[in-house]
């Protein structure tokens, strides 16, 4: 999760806020954090695929 994080932070550029607020709305449901970033409109669907091509490969 930790290595995801970085990610979202460093190549994506997501601000802190967003990430923290997908963390704490995915311990509620069981989307997988990308999903309930997308979902939120926190992130395009272009940084969704971009996200999915990184956990393939990480």
């Amino acid at each position: 999760m930790n290595r995801l994080i970085s990610f979202l932070q460093e190549d994506l550029a997501l601000p802190d806020a967003s990430i923290s607020l997908a963390k704490r709305q995915s311990e509620n449901s069981t989307s997988t954090l990308p999903i309930i970033l997308w979902q939120y409109g926190l992130i395009t669907l272009s940084q969704l695929d971009r996200i999915f091509d990184w956990l393939e490969t990480a």
